[in-house]
Parts: structure tokens; sequence; C-alpha cells
């Protein structure tokens, strides 16, 4: 991307190029191993346009640098590699398969004066390891989600078809990735949690509990409010995954005017169960025409004999979604999603309306506040529960933070620094722009906080991070 800054000095404009992928590749070296072979160890390449000597001379060249660093400590390879134009980052997913990712390093072009070419100057310090590698990573939980290990295809029929499924997949993809918009929130990886009240929880729970034993085919259920988590009867690590693909691939594509609470003149009235606003976000889009197919994606999560695959069925009424997950051995036919649609879309619907209640309740009383001198962003380990203050909007096209781009390479540098040691600790850090920012790492638990008190001093600023996890996170223990 293009960011153009005009000087104040002079009618000169210098560009500034944020960060961009070079290219993308998977190999296994055991798949050509013989002189001559080397384009059999290619399985996939971004962009597919590069002559082939030079895909195999970028892949040998990895393949070098990763058994060169594994003479200094055999079980952990190299994971990145920094050059002035660029960043490469490994990562071996399985035995032997290699995902490598490329990254162009943000620059800045500087006109010159006479005519002369501008001058560029690499800006090798601003991309973080972390952040992008955990990007690589998030590819690879992606592909495993819809397709399977990258073994299983080719056990399932030859290294062909891991090819076809990789170039199908990373096609598309690597399409969505947009490596200017990463920062901290992609090395946590959490999950946003809606926050409900005891009512609401145990009328959500209790409706999961009468579909699943109304419909037995579903093994799995989750319930989303606002793109926000409440209830998953999956493991946490498929979860993750999967609540990455809803909140921003498969939600952003079915963004709708939400209608608001019970009361709302949107909404007809309706006796009985004539009306609701479900539908089905996977499948067939309308499941009433005769010419209608009943095909669903299919998942892969993990099993205590390897992994299930499974269906995967996402309803939606209003800001209210669940996901039904059913086994791929069952086949789903029209009678099955009629029955689904007329047992969920009216409760759903209502299910909806009541959470709505509650938390525009509980905004109002809350509402009275006003705007706080803080940012943050916090993270659990445990339960991957995340909360950010500074994202007014993340998805996998854009992201709106609130605060300035070098505020958030300092949270990312701090996280690099608590990443390095296993016990807790504190770190506050004074930003040239007058802001202060403190993290703060204990039991498992972060908390990055951004503060904008120009004159305040490091006791000051203690005791407004007290006093914030006081108020904000009253429940959390936080060692001081």
């Amino acid at each position: 991307m293009l960011m153009i800054s005009p000087r104040m000095a002079s009618g000169m404009q210098e560009k500034q190029y944020t960060p961009s992928l070079l290219s993308f590749f998977v190999y296994n070296p055991t798949f050509g191993p013989r002189e001559g072979e080397e384009e059999k160890k290619i399985l996939f390449y971004h962009p597919s346009d590069v002559e082939k000597n030079e895909k195999i001379r970028n892949v040998g060249l990895c393949e070098a640098i990763v058994q060169f660093t594994r003479t200094f400590c055999p079980t952990k390879p190299a994971n990145s590699l920094h050059t002035q134009k660029n960043r490469q980052f490994f990562f071996q997913p399985e035995e032997n398969f290699w995902i490598v990712m490329v990254v162009r390093n943000p620059m800045v072009e500087k006109p010159n004066k006479d005519g002369k070419p501008p001058t560029v100057e690499y800006q090798e310090e601003e991309i973080l390891d972390t952040v992008y590698g955990a990007v690589v990573r998030q590819c690879y939980s992606m592909y495993k989600l819809f397709n399977g290990t990258f073994g299983r295809a080719v056990e399932a029929g030859g290294v062909e078809q891991l090819i076809q499924k990789l170039e199908k997949f990373f096609y598309r993809y690597l399409q969505t990735l947009h490596l200017q918009s990463c920062d901290l929130l992609d090395v946590f990886g959490g999950i946003s949690f809606f926050p409900l009240d005891k009512m609401t929880y145990l009328k959500i729970q209790s409706f999961v509990n009468r579909v699943e034993e109304s419909l037995s085919l579903i093994k799995y259920t989750a319930f989303l409010y606002n793109d926000q988590l409440i209830w998953s009867g999956l493991e946490q690590d498929d979860m993750r995954v999967l609540y990455k693909y809803l909140t921003t691939s498969l939600f952003p594509r079915h963004s709708e005017p939400e209608l608001a609470g019970r009361d709302s003149p949107l909404r007809p009235e309706v006796t009985g169960n004539l009306m609701h606003y479900g539908r089905f976000l996977t499948g067939p889009t309308n499941f009433k025409d005769p010419e209608a197919k009943f095909r669903f994606p299919k998942i892969y999560v993990g099993a205590e004999d390897g992994y299930e695959e499974l269906h995967l069925i996402v309803y939606k009424a209003m800001s209210a979604a669940a996901c039904f997950m059913i086994s791929a051995s069952v086949e789903l036919t029209r009678e099955f999603c009629e029955q689904l649609d007329s047992l969920v879309g009216p409760q759903l619907t209502l299910l909806a309306s009541d959470i709505c209640e509650q938390f525009t309740i509980n905004r109002r009383i809350s509402g009275t506040e006003k705007e706080p001198q803080f940012k943050f962003i916090y993270f659990n380990h445990m339960n991957l529960a995340e909360k950010s203050t500074i994202h007014m909007r993340k998805t996998a096209s854009v992201c709106l933070t609130s605060v300035h781009p070098d505020l958030m390479k300092i949270l990312g540098d701090i996280n690099c620094d608590f990443a390095r040691v296993d016990e807790d600790e504190e770190i506050i850090v004074k930003a040239m722009t007058d802001y202060w920012v403190v993290g703060k790492k204990s039991d498992q638990r972060e908390l990055y906080v951004i503060l904008n008190q120009k004159n305040a001093n490091l006791i000051e600023v203690n005791e407004e991070v007290k006093r914030l996890c006081a108020t904000q996170f009253n429940n959390i223990f936080f060692l001081d």
C-alpha cells in the first residue's frame, strides 16, 4: 500500500510504502532429493508467474538457511531471516513440510533535487517477527481447518492431490492477507467473549441443549452474538481458528443492517412461529428452491484418534449466530434443513432480541461515565479471552485502531520482551508523543495500557493503571 505524506519544508512529497507480500511457498525437501528433481520439492508457489529456475533457487536458499541454523540448535531451526529489503519467515507445521512467507519491508521514497532518482530508505525494524510469524501459523491453521493436514492429503491421493488443495485454498486465501493491518491481536489469536448476565446465559445454554436433543445429528454447537462468542462445544484450539474464519471472512460477507430489540418498529408483530429472521449463511441460499443443492462446507477438528470431518452449518437471526457441526459421514437433506429452520429460527430470533435488550440496558447504565483517558488490550492465555478498546474494527481487510502505529509497535515490542521470560513482570515506556505505554504480565494474563497523560510521572501512571485494573478487571488478580 502506498501512502503519501506532504513535507512541511517544501512542496515535495515523500512516499511511504507499507509491508507487502513478495512471495509465499510450501515445499518438502524429501520430494526432490536428487539433482535435476528440485522442482518436485515445490508444492505451492505464489506468485505463480515466477520463472521456474527462480522458484528453485529461492526454495533452495531457504532449505540451506534452515539446514545451516540446525547446526547451532538442532531442535529449533530458524524462524526468520532479516535482510535490508525484506524479511523471510519459516514455519514447519508438519515433519518435512515447510511454509515460507517473504515480506517486503516498509520503505520511504524521498525525492531528490536536480532530477536525480529518489532515495529509498527501508525501515527494517518496523516489522515484528512475532506478528508476521503468527500470520504464517494462521495461514496453516486455516488451511487445516478446511482441508486437514498436508500428510492426510498425501495419504489420500498422493502429492498431486496436496498440490491441488494448496492451489485451490491459498489462491483465494492469500488475497485476504492485508499485512499492513497485522498487529498484536494476530499474535494472540484470541476470542472476544460477549458479556452476559446469568439469566440470559442460561437461556442460551437451554437453547443449545434443546436443539442438540431435538436434532441428534448435531455433534457440536457454537453460539455468537455481535461477532463475540458466548458458548462453544468445541476444543479451544479448534474454536480459535473457526472464530477467526467466522469473524474475518464469513460474517463480513453477509453483513446486514441488524434489527434492534424486541420493541423495534422494524420487527412485525407475529404470533407463534409464523415468522422469524433466521437464515442459513452456509449451504443453499434458498433451501425451498427445488433445484437447491444441500452442500455445506466441511471442516476438520481434533479428535481422540487424530481428527474428525464435519459439516459446518452457520445459521443467523439478527445479530445472533449459531454454528452447528454434524459428522461429514451423514448426508444432509432438504427435510433436515427445513426441520432445523423451523426449530431454530423462531427461538434464535427471540434470543437475539433478549440479548439486545439486556445489552442496551447494561450500556445505558454504564454509559454515564465520561470517555476514559486510557485504552487497553487484554489477553488471557488460559481461555484465549481477548478484549481491546484500541481496535474500533478488526477484520481480514481492515484494521481501524484509535492509536498511532508507533504506539502499536511499542505494544508489540513489550510483548516480545514478555515472551523471552516466564516470570511475571511489568514494563512502563514513555513514548516520544507524550503517551505512556504500560505492559503487565501476571499469571498467564497480559494487559497493555496506553495512557494520554502528558504531565504524569511514573508514580501517577502506576496508580492510574491500578485504578484501571480495579474498575475494568476487578474479578481478575494482577500481581503488583
